[in-house]
């Protein structure tokens, strides 16, 4: 490989050309267990210009930047991006007209109508439903079925049983605002490819492109076994429910917000954060006057779950930037909430304290 260092501890931006790569990404199509699409994009960005790069065997791609300093051992830090996004897998079916399932969470209220894209071809199809003529009042009553949905895919719409589906949103910047699917985690992916491009010298940063995250964060936990370091980070996308309540009670539910910058996790359902490092996260954000928020601790999960168990136990956090209508056809954030995201995670891995793991979890 390349050992290119002329990127190394210069502070990373966005710009025209990330918010271009952006798009790139989150117009591919890379349903859980079939990543490729994003994965080459990893490649086309970083291969070539770090000291390791390889391909494992659950496809995650894993990346090495070595530390530039002189004297003592720098921690050894694994951060973590997900390429997959929720989408369908088909199931039954030929000559067009075919049933699929789910693949990782999403609500099958939101389904029928929406436009998608199936196979290595992204052949264009719509999920669809009966006419809301030929139901009767009692189904109309009810959420459709997942198992009375068909994705039409049109005559000669060819596909096979196993091709992935996806949302055939495509990626727009509207003023403040980036809207399009896979959001999640297409930017924790575009983020920790720019970590990438000016890892800080005083670390040994080793990023983890993961699979299969959105079924259980199979890919990190794979791949932080066989980095082995010393702390973990999952940089993903969070939601935001910061909408107005119709009834004016008061949201005590996830309480990230649009517009203000990183979230850091606290907790979530399969990861207790190391305080040492959401203070330190917090620290940065204070010392620096960059913008950030606590996650509220409750649900939901990132790749972290799958890396603090591994081995003798790595310490970890989740960091996220927030988004609105999660694992749905169109989700919104904000760019100035990814801008303060990248700003916030850089600072503090150049400010990373080499005794940090030494210091009381109180």
């Amino acid at each position: 490989m390349n050992n290119s260092t002329e990127s190394y501890s210069v502070a990373p931006v966005i710009g025209a050309e990330q918010i271009s790569l952006l798009e790139k990404l989150c117009n591919a199509c890379a349903v859980t267990g079939d990543e490729g699409e994003v994965r080459a994009i990893v490649g086309e960005q970083l291969k070539g210009n770090v000291d390791e790069y390889k391909i494992d065997a659950l496809g995650s791609v894993l990346v090495r930047r070595k530390a530039r300093m002189d004297g003592g051992k720098p921690l050894r830090v694994a951060i973590a991006a997900h390429m997959d996004e929720v989408g369908f897998m088909l199931v039954e079916g030929d000559e067009g007209f075919y049933r699929f399932e789910t693949v990782g969470g999403i609500d099958a209220r939101q389904l029928p109508g929406k436009p998608v894209l199936v196979g290595k071809e992204h052949t264009p199809g719509v999920i669809g439903a009966r006419a809301i003529h030929l139901t009767t009042a009692e189904e109309r009553r009810q959420p459709i079925p997942l198992d009375v949905l068909r994705i039409d895919l049109g005559p000669g719409g060819k596909a096979k049983i196993g091709d992935r589906g996806t949302f055939a949103t495509r990626f727009r910047q509207t003023g403040p605002s980036l809207v399009g699917k896979a959001l999640d985690n297409r930017l924790g992916v575009a983020t920790l490819i720019e970590l990438v491009k000016h890892a800080p010298a005083n670390i040994e940063l080793c990023a983890i492109f993961s699979t299969q995250e959105e079924i259980g964060a199979r890919g990190a936990a794979a791949a932080a076994y066989a980095f082995d370091p010393d702390i973990a980070m999952a940089v993903d996308s969070t939601p935001a429910y910061d909408l107005p309540m119709w009834d004016d009670t008061e949201n005590t539910q996830y309480n990230t917000h649009l517009d203000h910058g990183l979230a850091i996790y606290i907790s979530d359902s399969s990861t207790i954060s190391d305080p040492r490092l959401v203070r330190h996260l917090a620290h940065t954000g204070d010392t620096l006057n960059l913008p950030y928020q606590f996650r509220q601790p409750g649900g939901g999960g990132t790749d972290a779950g799958g890396m603090q168990r591994q081995r003798s136990g790595i310490p970890s956090v989740s960091v996220s930037v927030p988004h609105r209508y999660p694992h749905s056809a169109v989700q919104v954030a904000r760019l100035a909430d990814w801008q303060a995201t990248l700003a916030l995670l850089y600072q503090a891995l150049l400010r990373l304290p080499p005794d940090l793991l030494t210091r009381p979890l109180e």
